[in-house]
């Protein structure tokens, strides 16, 4: 995710951090060359002048703006219940923490140095490591290293087995609650209070794997695609009797937005990627992991990570 200030003035035009405009650059270009050399022969194809109206341009150009922001708008609504999906995760983590430290019977307090063998403890160490997991689950991608510190050898060994790491870790989280009502530790109807935590995070993560494993319907995108690249190259045999030497500028212009609206749309589709208008996962991860550890009076808390470069991940 892109993290600055709104640049001001001259400066906006020069950014290409965070734009679209390295993605769409190669068919920008081939359009603009289009529309020049169209202006150079005045719409002439071998002899042949191809005559068009911006009527047909106008007619076509509305749908499509109009269809684009349709699809922008769905795209921008997964990105945004993926944030608030996050958020949900975040609080309910610091809930679950409040929960175990307040609700579970101890005669000592829950620390970091009471170690995994304390429930309390654990319980709070598996929920960071469930959002790592989440999020190694929603990129698709291993799981790191750093699982380690917050689990058991066997429960990690274990875990590295199973094909849903996050489920694993709640069924994990409800026996542990099911041994702590067991041993008459928590009162049944606290017991209820903290299993219910424990289902909206499961509830969050779930509904972060339906936006991941539900895109927007490909035959929708590949039309709109399909449309807004066929109206911009044949746009210069439209407008060069009208406006001349100005082609390729105006070409530019409407290119530059159909193109970019059309490849923003598929970047902000997939919120849980790591391109530069994602979802700041890691960030977010060690946000609930430096909370949850200062709950328990860690001494070894990470740094909250920071941009590089604008970019936060």
């Amino acid at each position: 995710m892109i993290v600055r200030d709104r640049p001001s003035g001259f400066r906006l035009f020069l950014l290409l951090r965070g734009s679209v405009l390295p993605r769409i650059l190669p068919a920008l270009t081939i359009n603009i060359l289009i529309a020049t050399l169209v202006t150079i022969s005045h719409g002439d194809l071998f002899e042949l002048k191809i005559t068009l109206t911006t009527i047909p341009f106008t007619l076509i150009g509305l749908p499509i703006s109009i269809f684009l922001g349709f699809r922008n708008n769905a795209a921008y609504d997964r990105f945004w219940e993926g944030r608030k999906l996050w958020g949900e995760l975040l609080l309910r983590a610091r809930n679950l923490s409040r929960q175990c430290q307040s609700l579970i019977d101890d005669p000592l307090p829950a620390r970091a140095s009471n170690g995994l063998s304390d429930i309390r403890v654990r319980m709070i160490l598996r929920t960071i490591a469930y959002c790592h997991a989440l999020r190694d689950l929603l990129r698709n991608q291993e799981t790191k290293p750093e699982m380690a510190q917050w689990l058991t050898a066997e429960e990690l060994q274990k875990m590295q087995l199973s094909r849903n790491k996050p489920d694993f870790l709640m069924l994990n989280m409800g026996q542990d609650l099911r041994q702590t009502l067991k041993e008459g530790r928590i009162e049944s109807c606290l017991a209820a209070n903290l299993d219910a935590t424990l289902s909206t995070i499961t509830a969050a993560g779930a509904a972060c794997e339906r936006i991941r494993n539900t895109p927007i319907p490909f035959s929708y995108t590949l039309l709109l695609h399909r449309t807004a690249y066929i109206y911009c190259f044949l746009l210069p045999f439209g407008l060069v009797d009208s406006i001349g030497f100005m082609t390729p500028f105006v070409v530019a212009i409407v290119a530059y937005t159909f193109f970019g609206l059309d490849a923003l749309g598929d970047e902000i589709e997939e919120p849980f990627g790591t391109e530069t208008n994602d979802l700041p996962l890691d960030a977010i991860c060690r946000t609930i992991e430096i909370e949850l550890r200062e709950s328990l009076q860690d001494t070894a808390i990470p740094e909250p990570l920071k941009p590089v470069d604008y970019c936060i991940t």
